[in-house]
């Protein structure tokens, strides 16, 4: 099965990244795929909250979704749109990624669980949680390309949520980023193979690229790294569309040359020595 990675440079018009969506959606659906995948914040990217509140509506008014549901149906491609900035009932925002099938229905929604506050020796200082509510549930959901795990971004650290979504039978992982060139360049590929090694899954890993209009900078490298932790795909550090090929049996594979699922133990609880 064919895998499309969509490599973007979002911006701040909701109106301009829909146009990069869409056409991605038939140049995906055009070269075989059946599944496209999108980077996280694939609506709007702005550091500027007071500019942001402005494009940044409720899921139901969201111009892009809209237009990406109604591209999918029309293409017949299934998409994994990787996150949209969205507003919440709370007045809080959601950083929300979607799982929409070939006729435009969405399939699953999963919000960010674990948000982004750090500060990085290069100055950068990032308060996702000022803005952002963070989710309350793990997701899976039925592709073509088996039983997909959702997570978003930083997600990308913690073990145990990659070890839930396959403990709930995923065989492959979406993880949507955009990484900064700091932590890219440190951590990036080294934690895409061992989230696959580790479960014994496809990782599927569309990533924002470049400058972008409000003057952050990302990391790129989109990837798709197989069970084994083979890189099967990887975009650089400018935006593009790639394709991988993902063979769910690779999986059945991979798990019986070395079966840790299947090993798998309920840890005890941790003695303190003296």
């Amino acid at each position: 099965m064919r895998a499309a990675l969509l490599q973007m440079t979002s911006g701040i018009d909701p109106r301009e990244n829909a146009a990069t969506l869409t056409d991605a959606i038939v140049r995906s659906a055009g070269e075989g795929a059946a599944m496209l995948f999108t980077p996280e914040m694939s609506n709007i990217l702005d550091r500027d909250r007071a500019r942001a509140a402005r494009s940044i509506v409720p899921e139901d008014d969201d111009r892009v979704l809209a237009a990406v549901r109604e591209a999918a149906a029309k293409a017949g491609l299934w998409v994994h749109l990787g996150s949209l900035a969205v507003r919440g009932r709370d007045g809080r925002y959601a950083n929300r990624g979607f799982v929409i099938d070939d006729t435009g229905a969405i399939r699953a929604r999963y919000d960010k669980l674990h948000l982004f506050d750090v500060d990085l020796p290069t100055g950068e200082s990032w308060r996702e949680s000022a803005a952002y509510a963070p989710g309350t549930r793990a997701v899976v959901v039925d592709t073509p390309l088996g039983r997909l795990g959702l997570s978003i971004c930083y997600d990308l650290r913690f073990p145990d949520l990659f070890r839930a979504l396959s403990d709930a039978g995923a065989t492959i992982f979406a993880i949507p980023a955009a990484f900064t060139v700091p932590t890219g360049t440190a951590h990036w590929h080294v934690l895409m193979r061992a989230r696959a090694i580790e479960a014994g899954a496809h990782v599927v890993a569309a990533a924002q690229a470049g400058t972008h209009a409000d003057g952050r900078v990302t990391y790129g490298h989109s990837l798709a790294v197989d069970p084994w932790g083979e890189v099967l795909c990887d975009l650089g550090p400018e935006p593009a569309l790639g394709f991988a090929e993902i063979d769910p049996a690779r999986v059945a594979d991979v798990r019986a040359r070395i079966p840790v699922l299947a090993h798998r133990r309920a840890i005890p609880p941790v003695e303190v020595a003296s």
